[in-house]
């Protein structure tokens, strides 16, 4: 049984830059953000992006055993960037080969691809910030990354670890928060992975998914045939919208409840596909997003 390599190494990808943080702290104690408060104090806004494209040397982390190589960013907040399947030879999540912002998280810049991991609400604050990073070696040959950061709105610490073993063709991920208040806080967290769309995707929802619904529970639609009006879309004679090419607008699907465990999705295209397994009583969610098979949901992939 081979160890796990890891190693460090700096890769150039090409990058569009931002414009500068605004130095004057926010307070945006009003602002509406995804259904949920968009204060960001202490922290400033980004709110212009450069049309300007140059090649950008950035800080790379890899793990890789005889099934699976990641590539880890911490210098865009500690994403897996990208995760190739060695067997398969295909990447098992999107890689988007050009870091290129959008005015989307909760400071203004954040990218597509990889696999984000979101706290302590909706897209980080830190999205497109640098983390603190460790490494830790195993007797068993396995090899973590940790990637973390103290983050000031609510004054908790999380670390992320990324674990790959010898024998398995997965990435185990772990999470730990700390709390060094004298009063409880509460946060989110969530990742979020970005998988191929096109004529061949489709979501896997566990079969106990039989509704789905909107922020908020502003539209409800059964699920994975969907049979009345969902995002103002007609589905009434009857449309499986668990395939991305019968979606045409930027849609969510948040799973109502499920007993299981996993979901995931699968490209037809490609024949392999994602799977994401926890614990349901810990981490319950199970949602997808879909930019939409439409001119506008297309112009991500330009």
């Amino acid at each position: 049984m081979t160890p796990v390599k890891v190693w460090q190494e700096r890769v150039e990808i090409p990058t569009y830059e931002t414009g500068p943080q605004d130095i004057h702290p926010m307070f945006l104690e009003n602002r509406v953000y995804q259904g949920s408060s968009g204060a960001v104090y202490p922290y400033g806004v980004t709110d212009t992006l450069s049309e300007q494209k140059t090649l950008k040397s950035w800080q790379a982390v890899w793990l890789e055993n005889d099934y699976i190589k990641v590539m880890i960013l911490p210098e865009l907040g500690g994403r897996v960037h990208r995760a190739w399947d060695k067997v398969k030879q295909r990447d098992f999540v999107y890689h988007n080969e050009v870091i290129k912002p959008a005015l989307v998280g909760l400071l203004g810049p954040w990218i597509s691809g990889g696999i984000e991991f979101n706290w302590p609400q909706h897209h980080r604050p830190t999205t497109f910030m640098p983390v603190d990073f460790t490494l830790e070696a195993h007797e068993d040959g396995a090899q973590t990354v940790w990637v973390g950061e103290t983050e000031p709105m609510h004054g908790l610490q999380v670390m992320t670890g990324f674990t790959l073993r010898p024998d398995r063709a997965a990435l185990e991920i772990a999470s730990r928060v700390y709390n060094g208040n004298a009063t409880p806080r509460h946060f989110l967290w969530w990742a979020n992975p970005a998988v191929k769309g096109g004529e061949g995707h489709q979501s896997v929802f566990p079969p106990d998914v039989t509704a789905v619904f909107d922020h908020g529970k502003r539209a409800v639609s059964a699920f994975p045939i969907a049979t009345g009006t969902y995002y103002k879309v007609d589905y009434s004679a009857g449309v499986d919208i668990s395939r991305y090419k019968n979606v045409p607008v930027p849609t969510s699907y948040m799973a109502e409840k499920s007993q299981y465990d996993f979901v995931g999705a699968w490209c037809h295209d490609e024949d392999g596909g994602l799977l994401h397994v926890a614990n349901h009583h810990i981490a319950p969610g199970k949602k997808q997003w879909s930019w939409g098979h439409s001119e506008f949901g297309q112009a991500w992939d330009k």
